[in-house]
């Protein structure tokens, strides 16, 4: 699937950094830390000073705000006035933005405008409590997209565990005195609710059906729920930030923490799921002025690009680790293993697993999203409704966008018929309502289908399965990867880059030791036992984690994922309809050995891993580093990838002390410690963008680009950055031989990434660099800095 990119420059007094405006923040880096329960305010102090001696510039913190009690995560927000109290308060929080200005850091908060959580207890949830108790005339009512006449003047909540017995209901005294302004509450089981004014003396059923909700099984959600949600999780309520005062209430506490200096920049969860996402951006940064950092998590298609005239830095980066994993993959060896794969499953190609994942999750987990779109388009449009969905081929469009996707046009009328498409795109282009609506489920049936479907069903090479990837089309040329990074220097500098989130589905490590698979397909062994989808999955699974230290520890790992692999992709089991017999064979497939990688693919693995590593920590943008990868990292999906971290404070203060790296998670630390303080120390070295190119009969495998120099003419660039890719077919074909790399003018030294001796006795490089010196002993990546140059 391809759209036509969008054209234009970002709005520039935020993007540019020749700006006349405010003076815009731009971390040299930031480091993600996961806050939860177990994790608080003073945990994250007490690491301050090793992340401000690794050279990160900006804490990145998950959500702070109040939230559900004991989530790990915090996307599940209670009350918007408060920082949460189980990490440390609000106290707590400027406790930590002090000692991080201390030691020369600030923090960047992660903020959730989309949702909030519809929680156990309800009244957790002050707003929805409200709207629960006073119906469609609550002042709160305004906060939440719910469909009273979809409900029959009720609205669902979907809290039980069974069918509701009418007998169960009882009006009781609210636990601990809560319950608002009444203290009589509605009691089913231990779930309490509120009561409508002059309901309480009612028998069961005439009081279950006075009151503005309707609890029911959870599984009703799946067709009768009439408020909107996040994705299919129907604990997540929608929330209407499109609404000013719902918008003033909710960013109050953030607007004061970024007026009192505590950060200075925010990452924006889930924009595509709010009904104008320019319009939110816009409000938000007049609130928050020029200089706060604003990155937005926006997953962008290959061909997509971010809409130029939203106020903000950039993404948060899955754009970036697209790029990145693409050039380290070999396009020939991912095509075989995509023929083997299918030829060995039956799976149908990524195209038709794609859609048919859409077709599945509009139809069956979105089915009560789906039916409040065909009412609003008419009996007459429906099917076209559909269609078009399913054909979409980015996550979303955007309110007034006149670039409804002509491919995606075109295959839904193939479906639904031209003249109901025709009338779909033209309800989307006058009717702002049903285009917000519209754009909101498909940013949630793309996420669902694609990431938490799709991914899972299509496996030849799982390294390709990320957030942001294209299982279809893994690989990215050179030429491409210069033409993303030129591009992003030009109009996106600001922007993020990840290759590593609490997101993604395996770590940037475990993905560069599956993707060196492409470099020789036939070592995938064929798939044994009666499910060679699921033996597909887990040998490379357990090839991308690799041995652990203790080996139950593991298993348990693996078992974990596999068997969130087998829901999501819903072949056998589902979590919601979860076939045991099935779910019990899992446990064998955990039991399939897979060989650390030795030898040649064991190199190949290592060139992977730094090379990543490298690439990221010297393209454009604002590198994020995720909580511990900056030493070798293996992590699976969720929750595995949220795990305690480890911060290696004894081996970076010992290699700071001249010890030389033992292995290659004591290399990636000390190249991303020297990459990280250059990037704070000297930032102008990684301004602009030159593409590189290598001469001889192994340039193929040499990606390499210059930086510190803006476009047009201008200082000379000051920093060069070589990586190795596709290092085992490299070795196979005899090496570098006389393959060289002409530099940009000047006197080029080597900087020592990986220990300290590694450059000292090396001459500088003039004019050109042998890469059988420069990359042919210990190191798959160099960089290089020109003598002279600028050292601020």
């Amino acid at each position: 699937m391809s759209l036509p990119p969008r054209t234009g420059r970002p709005s520039p007094e935020f993007n540019r950094p020749e700006s006349d405006g405010p003076p815009a923040v731009t971390p040299a880096s930031t480091y993600r830390l996961q806050l939860r329960p177990e994790f608080t305010f003073g945990h994250a102090r007490a690491v301050v000073p090793y992340l401000a001696s690794l050279g990160v510039s900006h804490l990145h913190l998950s959500p702070v705000l109040e939230a559900v009690p004991g989530s790990s995560h915090g996307y599940d927000v209670t009350d918007h006035t408060r920082v949460r109290v189980e990490l440390g308060g609000e106290d707590g929080l400027r406790a930590l933005a002090a000692e991080a200005r201390a030691h020369g850091l600030a923090l960047v908060l992660d903020i959730v405008p989309n949702h909030m959580a519809l929680p156990a207890p309800l009244r957790l949830n002050r707003p929805l409590w409200e709207v629960a108790r006073e119906g469609p005339d609550s002042p709160y009512a305004r906060w939440f997209d719910i469909d009273w006449e979809a409900g029959g003047g009720q609205l669902l909540l979907p809290v039980l565990g069974e069918p509701l017995d009418p007998g169960s209901v009882k009006v009781g005294e609210a636990a601990g005195g809560a319950g608002g302004g009444d203290r009589a509450v509605l009691r089913i089981g231990e779930l309490e609710f509120p009561l409508r004014e002059g309901t309480a003396g009612l028998d069961p059923a005439a009081l279950l059906a006075a009151q503005w909700y309707r609890p029911a099984c959870w599984r009703e959600a799946r067709t009768g729920l009439n408020y909107r949600r996040f994705f299919t999780i129907s604990e997540l309520i929608g929330v209407r930030v499109e609404d000013p005062e719902v918008f003033a209430v909710t960013h109050a506490k953030v607007l004061e923490l970024v007026r009192d200096g505590v950060a200075e920049g925010l990452r924006i969860d889930h924009v595509d799921g709010l009904a104008d996402p320019e319009g939110y951006l816009r409000r938000l940064r007049d609130a928050v002025g020029g200089h706060c950092w604003v990155v937005v998590e926006k997953i962008l298609a290959r061909e997509e690009r971010l809409a130029p005239g939203w106020p903000v830095a950039g993404t948060t980066g899955y754009d970036a680790l697209y790029r990145v994993d693409g050039v380290l993959t070999d396009p020939a060896g991912a095509a075989r293993l995509d023929a083997r794969f299918r030829e060995a499953t039956g799976q149908p190609r990524w195209e038709r697993t794609a859609a048919a994942g859409a077709r599945e999750v509009l139809t069956g987990d979105l089915a009560a999203e789906l039916a409040a779109l065909e009412r609003l388009a008419g009996q007459e449009l429906s099917g076209a409704v559909r269609e078009l969905l399913i054909a979409y081929p980015v996550y979303r469009p955007y309110p007034g966008d006149p670039d409804l996707a002509p491919e995606a046009l075109e295959r839904a009328a193939a479906q639904a018929g031209a003249a109901p498409v025709a009338g779909v795109r033209d309800l989307l282009l006058r009717d702002p309502a049903f285009a917000a609506r519209f754009a909101q489920t498909s940013a949630a049936l793309r996420a669902k289908s694609l990431e938490d479907r799709a991914f899972y069903r299509y496996a030849p090479l799982l390294s390709a399965t990320e957030v942001g990837g294209d299982p279809g089309a893994p690989a990215v040329t050179v030429a491409e990867f210069h033409a993303y990074c030129a591009e992003q220097a030009r109009l996106w500098p600001r922007s993020g880059t990840v290759l590593t989130t609490h997101d993604t589905k395996r770590s940037a490590d475990v993905r560069a030791r599956i993707s060196v698979l492409s470099q020789d397909p036939e070592s995938v062994p064929a798939p044994a036992g009666t499910d060679p989808q699921l033996a597909w999955v887990a040998w490379q699974t357990a090839f991308g984690l690799g041995a652990d230290g203790n080996n139950m520890v593991r298993l348990d790992r693996l078992w974990q994922a596999l068997l969130k692999s087998v829901r999501e992709a819903a072949l056998h089991t589902t979590w919601t309809e979860q076939n045991r017999a099935y779910e019990a064979t899992v446990r064998d497939y955990v039991l399939t050995t897979a060989p650390t990688p030795s030898g040649p693919l064991a190199a190949a693995a290592r060139a992977n891993l730094l090379g990543a590593a490298l690439l990221h920590l010297a393209m454009p943008g604002v590198p994020e580093i995720y909580q511990g990868a900056e030493t070798e990292y293996r992590a699976l999906v969720d929750p595995d990838n949220r795990r305690p971290a480890v911060f290696p404070r004894e081996t970076l203060a010992r290699l700071d002390a001249g010890a030389v790296p033992s292995g290659t998670a004591e290399e990636k630390l000390a190249l991303t410690a020297a990459l990280l303080r250059l990037r704070r120390d000297r930032p102008g070295l990684f301004d602009g963008y030159a593409p590189l190119s290598a001469r001889g009969p192994a340039a193929e495998h040499c990606v390499a680009f210059a930086r510190g120099a803006g476009p047009g003419p201008g200082p000379a660039p000051g920093l060069v950055a070589v990586a190795t890719r596709l290092s085992y077919g490299l070795a196979t074909a005899g090496g570098w031989r006389d393959t060289v790399l002409p530099l940009p003018p000047g006197r080029w030294r080597r900087q020592a990434l990986l220990g300290p001796a590694e450059a000292v006795h090396e001459a500088p490089y003039e004019g050109e660099a042998p890469l059988a010196a420069l990359l042919g002993g210990a190191s798959p990546v160099a960089v290089l800095l020109r003598e002279g140059a600028d050292p601020a």
